[in-house]
C-alpha cells in the first residue's frame, strides 16, 4: 500500500481521500501531508484487501462521508463477449454530440455525473428510440493505454439490454485501438452488464471525507 500527498488527485473530490485497490496493491491519495500521516498510521493496521472496505475504514479513521465503493473491472481481447446480432442498431456519433444533452436531462444528477459523458474522448455509441438518444457508451483515454468506459441509459429504457449493446460497441472500439477497457460500477445492474461482456472484477475504488 502506498499513501501519497496529492491535493489535486482525480481519485476523489477535492479535500477528500481517494483509495484504489488493484491486484493485491493499494494507492491512497491524501489532500495534505498531515492527513497522509494520519491515513498512513491508521491503515497500517489493515490488510490491503480491507483498505477499500468502508466498514473497516470506520474502525480506524474518523470517517464523515463515503463515496463508493465501486468495483473496477477489466477485459482482455480473449475474454471479451460482445453483444450478439439482432439487437437495435447502434449509431456512432462524434464525441460530445449535442444529442446527448437530452439524455443527460432524463437521467438523475448522480447517474449523469457518474457517466461523465463530457469526458468521453472516443466516438459516442448510441441507441435511439423515436429519434431520441436513450442509451450511450464511450470511453475516455486514460494514461497507460486504459480506456475508461462510460455508459448511460435513460431511466424508462433500462432493462432492455441497451447498456450491454452500447457498452459492447465502446469496448470493441477500445480493444481495436489496443487499449485496456476499464469498467467502474457502483450498482449491481452495471456490474452485471460488465460481467456479461466478459469483464473481471480485479479491484475497487472509493473516496472518504475525514471528519
Amino acid at each position: 500500500m502506498s499513501v501519497v500527498v496529492s491535493p489535486e488527485s482525480g481519485l476523489s473530490p477535492a479535500g477528500w481521500v481517494g483509495v484504489v485497490t488493484l491486484g493485491g496493491s493499494a494507492i491512497v491519495t491524501a489532500p495534505s501531508a498531515s492527513t497522509a500521516a494520519i491515513i498512513r498510521d491508521a491503515l497500517a493496521m489493515l490488510p490491503v484487501e480491507a483498505v477499500a472496505d468502508p466498514d473497516a475504514l470506520r474502525e480506524v479513521l474518523p470517517v464523515a462521508r463515503v463515496l463508493g465503493p465501486a468495483a473496477l473491472s477489466y477485459v482482455s481481447p480473449a475474454g471479451f463477449r460482445p453483444a450478439g446480432p439482432g439487437a437495435p442498431a447502434v449509431e456512432q456519433l462524434p464525441s460530445g454530440h449535442p444529442d446527448l444533452r437530452e439524455l443527460e436531462k432524463l437521467a438523475s444528477h448522480e447517474d449523469a455525473g457518474e457517466a461523465a459523458l463530457d469526458e468521453i474522448t472516443s466516438p459516442d455509441f448510441v441507441v435511439r428510440e423515436r429519434g431520441q438518444v436513450v442509451a450511450v457508451a464511450g470511453y475516455r483515454a486514460w494514461p497507460g493505454w486504459t480506456a475508461h468506459i462510460s455508459v448511460l441509459t435513460a431511466p424508462e429504457s433500462r432493462g432492455q439490454g441497451l447498456a450491454r449493446l452500447t457498452g459492447s460497441a465502446a469496448v470493441a472500439h477500445a480493444l481495436a485501438a489496443e487499449r485496456l477497457p476499464q469498467w467502474r460500477a457502483r450498482v449491481a445492474a452495471s456490474r452485471r452488464v460488465a460481467a456479461s461482456l466478459g469483464f473481471e472484477e480485479l479491484g475497487s475504488q472509493l473516496s472518504i471525507e475525514i471528519a
